[in-house]
């Protein structure tokens, strides 16, 4: 009789350990029948979704603050000036010009530059450089250091209107383009910066395009 209820309790044993092997082998493993690591799997596949945050920063850093030389520095702080004359000569135009054509083209001059204007500001910032103040209207004659400007003499355009106007404007104007597009190609050939080299190749196929459009108003061509 002992050994009969000996024999049970072992059997009952067993049976038990045998129940809690599996139970622990099920809950340990997260391989499927297959044998591949579902763990394994979904990291890589997250690595694969993701971007390689390297490559892309290494692409971004083309255009980044450091990659700039000193013929980015001068041309936006020249280009800020050289702009800001134009939009000041662009907004007399409204007021004092005769043609609607001239309005017409001070009003997208006006309009291209300024934003330009604020994009070279921002470059200039972001290099730890200062941005030239602002000496349009102020009797400043800085036409000697960036080609195209008008000097103090020159802007006398403030007091003409009327037709007399429109031939003065369109005459400064297509010198101060000139002048836009000549510093436009030297920061082509020798700057650095992605954005400032893509402005000045904007400048120059803009620019040019208005010199030709302004000469045919002017009888030229």
């Amino acid at each position: 009789m002992t050994a009969h209820r000996t024999f049970v309790r072992r059997a009952a044993f067993a049976a038990t350990a045998g129940a809690a092997a599996l139970v622990l082998a099920a809950c340990g493993s997260d391989k499927p029948a297959g044998g591949h690591d579902m763990g394994a799997k979904e990291s890589g596949s997250a690595a694969a979704a993701s971007p390689q945050v390297g490559d892309h920063g290494k692409a971004e850093g083309r255009d980044s603050a450091d990659g700039h030389n000193s013929a980015d520095v001068s041309f936006s702080k020249e280009m800020i000036q050289h702009h800001r004359q134009a939009v000041e000569m662009a907004g007399l135009a409204e007021g004092r010009a005769a043609s609607k054509d001239v309005k017409s083209l001070a009003a997208r001059i006006e309009g291209a530059q300024d934003p330009e204007i604020e994009n070279m500001s921002g470059w200039l910032t972001a290099w730890g450089e200062e941005v030239p103040a602002d000496m349009s209207g102020m009797g400043h004659d800085i036409s000697s250091s960036m080609p195209g400007m008008m000097s103090a003499g020159d802007m006398e355009l403030k007091k003409a209107s009327g037709g007399d106007f429109d031939k003065k404007f369109l005459a400064m104007m297509v010198k101060h383009h000139e002048g836009a597009v000549t510093m436009g190609r030297t920061e082509k050939s020798d700057g650095k910066y992605g954005p400032a080299t893509r402005l000045a190749a904007d400048v120059v196929t803009a620019q040019t395009a208005e010199i030709e459009q302004m000469n045919k108003m002017l009888g030229k061509s």
